[in-house]
């Protein structure tokens, strides 16, 4: 899906000028939060589903909430969930796909290991309403810790499965780089569980580049721009690796003795503390909700620190969550009507995307934007290809931009784009790089 260049360049000059009026308002809501604006609101419009590096920005799904405490091996990079037989055609439905992606900018040929003191988890709520505000109050967590490294560069690692059926523990082994696929059939109780970790070639995709030059333009800081054409568009992410934990587990483990066939999934990192306590460090679901919408980095570590129940009871007004919670929201709010929401456009897209989870609807088939619900928030997960920075765009323009020219395969002889090819059965991110 293509946008037009130079609809694009008015429709920068035309959100340039809006912004102007806009920031220099003295009655509107995004006054309070100028300085803020002048520097990120219109990275909102990309990174809400999707986020840049540091080395462009200070705060993405690459990169959000960095702290000198915290490194690449604790921070998250994307979150995947799909029915196993959406991928491929030859698995089955009845199997979910979990894939958390760590360690952003991994260099080919690198070997990256996971941290030995962290744990990695993913969060599951049951729902059998894809209306339902979500809880943020997880019935299934899945959790992942993972030892040093042994002489041949593998890491053992602890699986344990926590719900109101108990908890279930079991081991397995990561990948070493320039290995064959370690994918372990495990069991959780009675449930056969598919496993695999370790370094894959990044799927992510996005002109990151061109998008704070258009950005730019728009606050009146340079050209007025729009995307590169798709023979001229450059895919950031191509080259890099990702550390990458993925698990085939069966839909009715999920269920335990529900009736959910929807779910809400997050992925946290959490960190021991001095007291042998675990803190949480990080916290990512649809990718860019945190760092798109709020753009301080104090902001982000506090979202970075908290559950979406934390969201949940902010937004409901319950306190001390909405106190505490009241200027990150209000700088999310300002952000919104920066890029020239209404008053109504904006309180949907906060009731769409937070509290920020990631809902799959396992009766349809998966897809980010397949599907959305009342809200117009996406309800089918999110498959390896799927562009979500070209939904967001939509999203956010309300269809005045519908791309960044960038796509998984690339564009044929623009040696600047372009992913190898998936493999064909699970885990099915691509070899490293």
């Amino acid at each position: 899906m293509f946008y037009n260049y130079s609809a694009t360049s008015k429709l920068g000059s035309n959100l340039n000028s809006k912004l102007g009026e806009l920031l220099n308002s003295p009655s509107h809501p995004s006054q309070k939060y100028r300085g803020v604006l002048r520097l990120g609101a219109i990275a909102l419009g990309v990174t809400l589903v999707l986020g840049g590096f540091a080395g462009y920005t200070n705060a993405s799904d690459h990169d959000d909430g960095e702290v000198d405490t915290k490194g690449r091996n604790l921070n998250l990079t994307d979150l995947y969930v799909f029915r196993d037989g959406d991928q491929n055609p030859q698995a089955s439905k009845d199997d979910l796909v979990l894939i958390m992606n760590t360690n952003p900018r991994s260099v080919a040929r690198q070997q990256y290991y996971f941290s030995n003191r962290a744990r990695y988890e993913f969060n599951i709520s049951r729902l059998t309403d894809n209306e339902a505000t979500p809880t943020g109050k997880p019935d299934v967590k899945l959790r992942f810790e993972f030892s040093a490294p042994n002489k041949n560069q593998e890491q053992e690692v602890k699986i344990t499965a926590i719900s109101n059926n108990g908890k279930h523990i079991t081991r397995a082994i990561t990948t070493p780089l320039n290995s064959e696929a370690k994918v372990q059939q495990v069991s959780l109780g009675n449930s056969p569980v598919q496993f695999f970790a370790g370094l894959r070639e990044d799927p992510f995709f996005f002109d990151v580049e061109q998008f704070f030059r258009v950005r730019a333009g728009a606050l009146g800081k340079g050209p007025v721009v729009g995307f590169r054409e798709p023979s001229k568009a450059i895919d950031f992410a191509k080259g890099y690796n990702v550390n990458a934990i993925a698990i085939k587990i069966p839909i009715k483990f999920l269920q335990g003795k529900s009736s959910a066939t929807s779910f809400d999934i997050w992925q946290t990192i959490s960190v021991p503390t001095a007291q042998g306590k675990f803190k949480q460090v990080e916290r990512l679901a649809r990718p860019g909700i945190n760092e798109g919408l709020i753009v301080t980095n104090n902001s982000l570590n506090a979202l970075n620190s908290v559950s979406p129940k934390f969201e949940a009871n902010a937004l409901a007004g319950k306190k001390p969550a909405a106190k505490i919670a009241a200027p990150i929201f209000g700088e999310a709010i300002g952000t919104l009507k920066a890029l020239g929401n209404s008053d109504e456009r904006t309180k949907a897209l906060v009731g769409a995307f937070l509290p920020d989870v990631m809902r799959i609807d396992t009766t349809a088939e998966s897809g980010y934007g397949k599907a959305l619900n009342k809200k117009g928030s996406p309800i089918r997960g999110r498959l390896l290809k799927d562009d979500v920075i070209d939904t967001t765009l939509s999203v956010l323009t309300d269809g005045k931009i519908t791309g960044d020219n960038v796509s998984y395969e690339g564009t044929p002889d623009n040696p600047s784009q372009g992913h190898s090819p998936l493999v064909p059965k699970f885990p099915y991110l691509a070899l490293p790089n």
